[in-house]
């Protein structure tokens, strides 16, 4: 069947928006494709530097004909009303059929309409995407209304091998490309509004093959094959390999490894059509400097990619990849390269000698300067609040000493008045760490200034060290009541100081590191800290962070498969702020519902629920309370009564101590008398006080199994 082949061929598209253009495009064109009827059976989409291409294969040559029936007024309406309606299925009375409903006697008019070939309707629907294409940020050029990336130069529109008709207007101002600077030569040179018209023409690499001479295609296969010829490899999953094979090759020769960068491995296979890789050295002179700054500087500034030794060790080497083969095999790049990166680590070796000379405590008074938020102060008060906040954490958290936290989360923020951070902001508690070495401190006040603002999202290495735990928390559960305490909350996706990425850390280091943390104590701690800058009121700030926390579990918890269902059904009992705690009843109550005595009992809960709320909004009344033993009158009330008033008291034993499974085990104990008293008790029986005795008992299913759970909440 025909294929469709679409090229936006512009000047450089930067490498983070390439992928999801492409993607983009696709959804757009295979969207307008189903909307008019046409199927396909294969779509790619590729991205260059300076080009997205899509492909679809499968595409029928016109749309298929369709019947449209329409029901119109009754014979006896109003002339008016039958005229209308004609002139909107545009067609005649004898055109129209009469048929007998039930309501009386009806004009249909049966609309038969014929597929258009494909070819007409294909360039509404590549317009449309083209010009709908999302970016983060575009622009206009020259004397352009339309708005794209980067100024387009030619669109390839074929179908079935064939030039569809049409392109798209760029300017609606009265411009010929003779007198339009901006203009490329293969406008249109008339007095009207400019057009990229669609065409079959592309052009090759920028600077390995000719600018100026245009390659013609016929159809995917030529297009990729011509395109290869002219120095562009237009898949980028086939650039990325290529890259990382060359770079392990040239690695290897020199008995290194690359460092893992997938993120920087993409944005350089954006980067080039051709990708040469070559390998540079770094002066011994800069290899003093921490690892983490030249590993920094060469990957966001340089796009290069660093190398390591056998035994993990930073080498002094790099990979960078070029755009260019060049006749001296690579040397002019690699030299020039080399010199680019020597300039750049002069200015780090610089910074990291400066710095040194002033200790990190001495800093801290710098911070003063620094505002964290308008509402909330300096920084100098953020590290004087968490400060605080420590002797509410540390004595949860086995190992950490009250004196050593104190230090650390002192000197936590001071690296942000150096000049590396200033440079690297991406190395702040980095380079505290490195600082604080450098002035004598502990390692473990070292470590915790480096690793207080981890975890920074779901992938990232939880601190298990005490004290790093420690300060981390402090610093974090501070951030969050503060904002709570200003009304600075999420609102929907908006999230603009990124609290829900917060409050998970918060749950990672908790629940990772299994300490007992009384979190409604620690936040009213928190809000305390704030009482001269805010008038909200602790506790309902307390209750806000909790359950916001609540929602950010149900998350944390569902990527591991657990049910959100039952974090609520735990968390609805109140008074629950031990995530530990918490996550064990979470984890008991899972394990029993996924037995055969679990689910039956939820689903006797469920009934005697039911049964209840449909008595009591009957009644206008509320059974709680215990039935009366001396009023059961059959063995199986009896019997399900012995067991619920047994049961409730060891439930709660079994929960004061924390022995979640033992309470499951006894809810599933009441399973056998609770089905046999829905078997062969009627509760709803002619005698009231009888009924009333029955609700009761089945008030005390609720109460009983509601000591574990509210599963009212749980799904099934």
């Amino acid at each position: 069947m025909p294929e469709l082949l679409l090229e936006l061929f512009s000047e450089e598209i930067p490498a983070r928006m390439q992928a999801r253009a492409a993607d983009d495009l696709k959804r757009l064109v295979t969207e307008g494709l189903k909307k008019e009827g046409l199927e396909f059976s294969e779509v790619k989409a590729f991205a260059t530097p300076r080009r997205l291409a899509l492909v679809i294969d499968g595409i029928p040559e016109k749309q298929a004909d369709v019947s449209e029936e329409k029901r119109g007024p009754r014979t006896d309406a109003p002339k008016q009303a039958i005229n209308g309606f004609l002139g909107s299925v545009g067609l005649t009375l004898d055109q129209v059929e009469q048929r007998e409903m039930p309501k009386g006697t009806f004009y249909f008019a049966v609309i038969e309409k014929k597929g258009q070939a494909t070819s007409d309707v294909l360039p509404g629907i590549l317009l449309n995407a083209i010009k709908a294409l999302p970016w983060a940020k575009s622009q206009r050029w020259g004397n352009s209304t339309f708005r794209w990336v980067r100024p387009l130069h030619s669109i390839i529109a074929l179908f079935d091998g064939e030039v569809l008709e049409g392109g798209i207007e760029i300017s609606n101002k009265e411009v010929s490309a003779e007198t339009h600077a901006d203009a490329p030569t293969h406008w249109k040179a008339m007095q009207v509004p400019l057009t990229i018209d669609f065409g079959d023409l592309t052009y090759g690499h920028r600077f390995l093959a000719s600018p100026s001479i245009s390659i013609q295609v016929k159809n995917f296969a030529d297009y990729e094959a011509k395109l290869r010829n002219a120095h562009v490899m237009l898949d980028p999953a086939e650039r990325r390999a290529l890259i990382k094979e060359e770079s392990d090759k040239l690695a290897a020769g020199e008995g290194l490894s690359v460092q893992e960068d997938t993120a920087l491995l993409a944005e350089v296979a954006g980067l080039v059509e051709w990708p040469v890789v070559l390998m540079g050295q770094i002066d011994d002179e800069f290899m003093e400097v921490p690892p983490e700054v030249l590993t920094s500087s060469m990957a966001k500034h340089q796009k290069y990619f660093s190398l390591e030794d056998k035994d993990g060790k930073l080498a002094p080497r790099f990979v960078v990849v070029s755009n260019m083969v060049a006749s001296d095999g690579g040397d002019a790049i690699r030299a020039g390269n080399e010199r680019v990166l020597r300039a750049r680590l002069y200015d780090a070796k610089f910074f990291w000698d400066q710095d040194r000379k002033q200790n990190l405590l001495s800093r801290v008074a710098d911070l003063e300067d620094i505002v964290f938020h308008a509402k909330m102060g300096k920084l100098t008060a953020k590290v004087y609040r968490a400060e605080r906040l420590l002797k509410h954490i540390v004595p949860q958290i086995e190992g950490a000493v009250i004196e050593d936290a104190h230090r650390a989360n002192r000197l936590s923020k001071a690296d942000l008045t150096t000049g590396m951070v200033a440079e690297f902001p991406d190395l702040q508690g980095v380079m505290g760490r490195y600082y604080a070495l450098h002035d004598g401190e502990k390692p473990e006040v070292a470590d915790a200034i480096a690793e207080h603002y981890s975890p920074l999202g779901p992938g990232d290495t939880c601190p298990s060290k005490p004290l790093s735990v420690a300060v981390a928390l402090a610093d974090k559960i501070d951030t969050l009541v503060g904002f709570f305490a200003i009304d600075e909350k999420p609102t929907g996706s908006k999230d603009p100081f990124a609290l829900r990425r917060a409050a998970l850390s918060v749950i990672r280091l908790i629940v990772e590191n299994n300490l007992r943390l009384p979190l409604q104590d620690v936040f009213k701690a928190a809000h305390s800290h704030y009482e001269d800058l805010v008038t909200s009121d602790p506790d309902a700030v307390a209750g806000d962070v909790l359950s916001f926390f609540a929602d950010r579990l149900k998350v944390h918890l569902k990527d591991k498969g657990v049910r959100h269902d039952l974090v609520s059904a735990v968390f609805a009992l109140g008074g629950e702020d031990d995530l530990v705690r918490l996550l064990a009843r979470v984890e008991a109550l899972s394990n029993f519902l996924g037995t055969d005595d679990g689910a039956n009992l939820l689903t006797a809960y469920k009934r005697a629920a039911n049964i209840l709320r449909i008595e009591e909004k009957k009644d206008d009344k509320e059974y709680a309370g215990v039935a009366d033993s001396g009023a059961l009158e059959q063995d199986e009330e009896r019997a399900l009564f012995d067991g619920l008033t047994a049961a409730e008291a060891e439930i709660a034993t079994a929960l004061k101590g924390e022995n979640y499974e033992s309470a499951m085990k006894i809810l599933a104990n009441l399973r056998a008398p609770v089905d046999k008293f829905f078997d062969e008790v009627t509760v709803n029986c002619n005698d009231s006080n009888l009924r009333v005795n029955r609700l009761l008992l089945l008030s005390q299913i609720r109460s009983a199994l509601g000591g574990v759970a509210d599963f009212s909440l749980i799904e099934g």
